[in-house]
């Protein structure tokens, strides 16, 4: 992919045109042939409607008159009109679930184009541009794969969490059921993670360096959370946001999290987890429950984990663990908070 004219000459400017209109034909599975207008006619929907849908997804219209559309474009078009009018969606609601497709798969495309540039650089020894040239060439053809890849995990998780809802609220009958009109709807064991002093320990990494340090903690955290029966919200690049389904399962992540692995001890984390009701929205949660895990992390130890009063007096019931009061802090925002160590108890004879 290099041509021989000099800088600047046209020759190349056409070659890269040419590239970039060859990825663009083969990922979108056909060349771009509608106008908005066109759209519009074709699919009976209102142009504010088109025109809003692909701002939310994060690719507003930005040339009206261009041709810019293809026959998939349109097709989708169609099935999301159909998809409003049979579930009398309002504006909200259209918003929410077109947004939350453009958010997650913006950063899924930006996810898998990284890795696949990070694998073609370790296994032919490229530096980063040439890596990315290769990538290019490489993406049309993992599309169609990675493309059922994604529906198949989907669907898994969308499986998983029903699961959850009904087994949570399958026998729940009006508000008091679920705690109350005006209490948060989840009852969740919310908890916090992250690296001890991450600046400093990443100062002077390179790109390369330090991405594999990022990878490294993400991967860990995912792998432990999971296993231990929780699960993953968000990482936010030195911190992972966790929840559990019981206070068991949020204790034995946030141990789990905080144990020093051999592989990858050099990364001490820190742990604050408590129970509580959050209210879950755009794929993330919400509440002061929340917030009083990320504080009560921010007052941990490496390797520790704390939790409050409320989440120690229901854990004391457990052989499992030993619980530790801490000095009493006050930590703005929300007050004075008498924080607790848990630990696994010993067990040795």
């Amino acid at each position: 992919m290099t041509g021989g004219g000099a800088a600047g000459d046209p020759a190349d400017d056409d070659t890269v045109a040419d590239t970039a209109a060859r990825l663009d034909e083969e990922i979108l599975g056909g060349p771009r042939r509608y106008t908005l207008t066109d759209l519009v006619e074709g699919t009976g929907l209102s142009q504010e409607f088109i025109e809003s849908y692909w701002r939310w997804l994060g690719l507003p219209v930005t040339h009206p008159t261009e041709v810019w559309f293809t026959d998939a474009d349109m097709a989708s078009m169609r099935e999301i009109g159909a998809l409003v009018d049979d579930e009398r969606l309002d504006e909200q609601a259209q918003m929410t679930f077109i947004r939350s497709l453009g958010h997650t798969t913006d950063r899924l495309a930006l996810w898998h184009v990284e890795a696949l540039v990070e694998h073609l650089q370790r296994r032919y020894e490229l530096d980063e541009v040439s890596a990315r040239l290769m990538a290019l060439d490489r993406v049309p053809e993992l599309a169609d794969k990675l493309t059922r890849q994604l529906e198949h995990a989907w669907r898994r998780q969308l499986a998983a969490l029903t699961g959850r809802l009904a087994t949570e609220f399958g026998g729940a009958r009006g508000p008091a059921a679920a705690g109350g009109v005006d209490e948060l709807p989840l009852r969740r064991a919310v908890g916090f993670a992250d690296i001890v002093s991450f600046t400093k320990r990443t100062a002077g990494l390179g790109s390369q360096e330090l991405s594999e340090f990022v990878q490294l903690f993400e991967s860990r955290a995912r792998d432990v959370i999971t296993e231990a029966g929780g699960r993953v919200v968000k990482t936010v690049g030195d911190a992972v946001l966790f929840v559990a389904d019981d206070v068991t399962t949020g204790a034995e992540v946030a141990l789990g999290l905080a144990a020093p692995h051999a592989a990858d001890d050099q990364i001490p984390v820190r742990v604050g987890f408590v129970w509580g009701r959050v209210l879950s929205r755009f794929g993330d949660v919400f509440g002061p429950d929340v917030n009083l895990a990320s504080r009560i992390s921010e007052l941990a130890e490496p390797a520790t984990v704390l939790v409050d009063p409320p989440t120690a007096s229901l854990l004391a019931s457990s052989s499992r663990y030993a619980l530790t009061e801490q000095p009493a802090r006050d930590v703005q925002g929300i007050g004075e908070i008498t924080p607790v160590r848990l630990q696994r108890a010993y067990t040795g004879g």
